[in-house]
């Protein structure tokens, strides 16, 4: 060969070229930060893209979109990159647009109670610039997740089942279509009875319907109070009983967390809770100082009736800290328990009345599998996850674990619940959404072809584009 042979360019130089005339330096095919953008907290294999941009505006967004439409190419929104069931993968290469930049607080409105921001800020972030306004973002699913993230994947988590879910506290977006459009989907009115609810429609589609690029919440009053709780019980039924009981006696309870007795021992190898190891409820409750005591009593009352005992009281803020951050910490816990296990996680929910039934099941489907596979789950609201703890060389256990996933899901829907009550459809959890919803998704794919018709956007989520038929060819 010539030493003076040219060396032929990369099919992605042209992109390159493109987009620096959009963002300058800020597009990137680096092999560290393709690499960073296709891993994510999912257990599923690791698809990085062909190139990593950073916008700063909407405008830049719409220039990337219409971009990657002109040239057929995927475009894949990517936020704290903590999705858990591959939501943000990069499966066809293409552009991934790192939000991260887009993280102001644009506007709040704090006799109103809401706020818009960029879809780039975290929650913790959020809250840390509300502070002085005596208002707070309640919504919480552990990750220090982008707001971007959250509201695309309809994230909820501890707090959910006082403060509700995003798709209760997304008031309205800003969304570049697939087209290079920017729309708005709503007005910051509380309610509205204006045609079809497009925020509805964005909140949970995993971007694959539009990129964020603007979002407007409702906000909450600081509580006056807080007072947390940490409860043993004799088993998964007595705790679960508590927690419906508690719900259903109308205690307006901010979180009510359940740990089985397997996670409690990854928290105290971890976190040094020094706690029995059975199972426990974690409470907390926001008010004034009376409302609080009064909601703490009911609750203790209730738990003494099915078999709680232990109630400990955490009211100092470093103690209700030290409680939650271990709790917020359950993926390392469950970590603790097998060094060097890599974490398949997987969540479903089910009506509360049918909750101690899957949980039940669901423990001696664990216990038969012969898996380690400690549970955490948002109990008021039916909600509960598993970190199935896998060797990550052995395919046996590999497949023994999604076999044991794959049941689990299967219970929750014939008990009339979800495959997934807060960590999304992405790549994982596809095969169980025709069972789930039938013919809906039908009328997903419908919405899809008509907002995304050449399909660039996070191609290759929620569903496939026409699901196998028995007698297809493979």
């Amino acid at each position: 060969m010539s030493a003076h042979m040219p060396i032929a360019a990369h099919p992605m130089d042209g992109l390159l070229a493109r987009l620096a005339e959009i963002v300058g330096e800020r597009a990137t095919r680096a092999p560290g930060v393709l690499a960073d953008h296709g891993r994510s907290e999912a257990y599923h294999a690791a698809t990085p893209p062909d190139v990593v941009v950073y916008p700063e505006s909407t405008a830049e967004v719409q220039a990337i979109v219409r971009l990657c439409r002109e040239m057929k190419l995927p475009v894949v929104a990517f936020g704290a990159g903590t999705s858990l069931e591959g939501n943000a993968a990069a499966l066809h290469g293409g552009v991934c647009l790192d939000m991260g930049r887009m993280n102001a607080v644009l506007k709040v409105n704090a006799e109103d109670m809401d706020v818009t921001v960029q879809p780039g800020i975290t929650r913790k972030q959020l809250n840390a610039q509300l502070r002085d306004t005596g208002l707070f973002f309640p919504i919480d699913p552990g990750a220090d997740a982008s707001i971007g993230g959250m509201t695309s994947t309809r994230a909820s988590g501890t707090m959910a089942v006082r403060y509700g879910t995003m798709k209760d506290n997304v008031l309205a977006l800003e969304v570049v279509l697939a087209d290079g459009r920017v729309i708005r989907t709503a007005q910051r009115a509380r309610k509205s009875a204006a045609g079809y609810d497009l925020t509805r429609l964005f909140v949970g589609a995993e971007g694959t319907l539009g990129v964020i690029t603007q979002v407007t919440l409702k906000l909450h009053p600081q509580p006056e109070a807080i007072s947390s709780a940490v409860c043993a019980f004799p088993d998964l039924k007595a705790a679960v009983d508590t927690a419906i009981a508690v719900i259903q006696s109308g205690v307006p309870v901010a979180r009510v967390e359940l740990l089985d007795a397997v996670m409690m021992r990854g928290m105290n190898l971890h976190a040094k809770l020094g706690l029995p190891e059975v199972p426990h409820l974690f409470f907390e409750f926001h008010g004034s100082k009376a409302y609080v005591a009064e909601q703490a009593e009911t609750t203790e009352a209730l738990a003494t009736e099915f078999g709680g005992e232990g109630f400990q009281w955490a009211t100092t803020p470093e103690e209700r800290s030290r409680l939650w951050h271990a709790r917020d910490n359950t993926l390392y816990a469950g970590l603790a328990l097998r060094p060097g296990a890599k974490a398949m996680i997987t969540d479903v929910c089910v009506p509360i009345s049918r909750l101690a039934e899957c949980l039940v099941e669901t423990a001696a489907d664990i216990a038969q599998t012969g898996l380690t596979a400690p549970v955490v789950g948002h109990v008021g609201d039916g909600n509960f996850h598993l970190l199935v703890l896998i060797d990550p060389a052995s395919a046996e256990e590999l497949g023994r674990a999604k076999a044991f996933c794959d049941r689990l899901a299967r219970r929750a829907i014939a008990l009339e619940g979800t495959c997934t009550g807060e960590h999304g459809v992405g790549v994982g959890k596809m095969d169980f959404l025709p069972l789930e919803l039938g013919d809906a998704v039908d009328v997903m794919r419908l919405v899809k072809g008509a907002l995304d018709p050449d399909g660039i956007l996070n191609p290759g989520k929620i569903f496939r584009p026409r699901d196998r038929q028995q007698g297809d060819a493979p």
